[in-house]
């Protein structure tokens, strides 16, 4: 199981990532607030350029697979321009990581207890299916990541993304004690939802294998999501 070394590790918690605001004042002399305006707009096409090219090649290859010299050529930029945006590899694989983990929580942050659970439930079963026919890639570097361990992504896992689902449990048991749904514990419904809807994504080839059809067909991906949220929301309906 390749592992993050000593130096690298030191690389992440050591670097000063500049800020969009700071590398677009780097050039010498006074600026307008258009141009400054319009060079942040550059800086963040050029990050998400680099952003989606690394992504691409993380996800089938790895950190330890993947060289900055790979994601330059498929970026099209230079080695020393990406090295401008981005310290160093392992800046680059947390940033997507961070980038991809936002987008997947997205859903997630929508739950109140205001909400009708089935409503709520069913709705996030449809984007987290769209996220998962769109976003493939993201899902199944998340998925590498985990399976070794979260070495790059640890901290972010025992920060944001328990306290988010630490909040939303509490939504969950909120509408079971109003007795809009049946008992059930929050935490192994979320781990439910996450992995029936990443399933479309994580193992896409087995499901066109198996069906001889993807999410990309749109007939396809609406019996998907009607068949996802019958499943759920007849396991846990209240009545």
């Amino acid at each position: 199981m390749p592992k993050t070394s000593g130096g690298a590790a030191a690389a992440l918690k050591t670097a000063t990532k500049p800020s969009l605001r700071a590398l677009a004042k780097r050039p010498s002399g006074p600026r307008s607030p258009a141009a400054v305006s319009r060079r942040m707009r550059q800086i963040e096409d050029k990050r998400s350029v680099i952003l989606a090219a690394a992504l691409g090649l993380f996800s089938r290859y790895g950190l330890h697979g993947t060289s900055v010299d790979q994601v330059a050529a498929r970026a099209d930029v230079s080695k020393s321009n990406l090295l401008y945006y981005f310290a160093n590899k392992e800046e680059l694989y947390v940033s997507v990581l961070r980038d991809l983990l936002a987008v997947w929580l997205e859903p997630l942050r929508g739950f109140s207890a205001e909400q009708d659970p089935r409503e709520a439930i069913a709705a996030y079963i449809r984007r987290k299916l769209v996220i998962s026919r769109d976003q493939p890639d993201a899902s199944r570097l998340f998925c590498l990541e985990m399976i070794q361990g979260a070495p790059l992504l640890r901290d972010e896992l025992g920060r944001e993304l328990r306290d988010l689902v630490d909040r939303k449990s509490e939504v969950v048991r909120a509408w079971v004690a109003a007795g809009k749904l049946a008992p059930v514990d929050p935490h192994h419904l979320i781990f439910a939802l996450w992995a029936i809807t990443q399933h479309y994504a994580d193992f896409a080839v087995q499901v066109q294998a198996i069906t001889g059809r993807t999410l990309a067909e749109p007939a396809f991906f609406e019996e998907t999501v009607d068949n996802v949220q019958r499943i759920v929301l007849q396991g846990i309906s209240a009545s």
